[in-house]
């Protein structure tokens, strides 16, 4: 039986690996406890229960004024944690109405259990 140690450097992550000759027997393996999870900093990280009003920009892609949903190519909003993507925001028809396919746009979004709700827009 041989016994190997690992030290990651800089990370104080030890692995214990065994390795046995090429029988149906289970290898042990012991590690150390993972590392504190960095914390995010002060305003990233959101309470997915809590509102959230943020400011954001893009192009229209998608209305659909009966169901009141605007879809939005939109950039990156860090306040929330996403990265630049289209998707479909809850909107009241009056604001679904105001805007057409094609426009770029400048929108505040209401936030709230990692869904968005268009509050505001206008054409850029």
């Amino acid at each position: 039986m041989k016994r190997t140690t690992l030290t990651l450097a800089g990370l104080g992550l030890a692995a214990v690996l065994t390795a046995c000759s090429p029988k149906t027997e289970e290898k042990a393996v012991e590690t150390a406890p993972p590392p504190e999870t960095p914390k995010m900093a002060e305003g990233m990280a959101m309470d997915a229960s809590a509102a959230k009003s943020v400011k954001a920009t893009g192009t229209v892609t998608a209305v659909d004024a009966a169901a009141g949903v605007i879809t939005v190519d939109h950039t990156p909003i860090p306040e929330a944690n996403w990265p630049a993507m289209t998707m479909g925001f809850k909107a009241t028809p009056a604001l679904a109405q105001s805007v057409n396919v094609g426009d770029k746009v400048a929108f505040d979004l209401t936030i709230k259990d990692g869904a968005g709700e268009i509050t505001a827009i206008q054409k850029q």
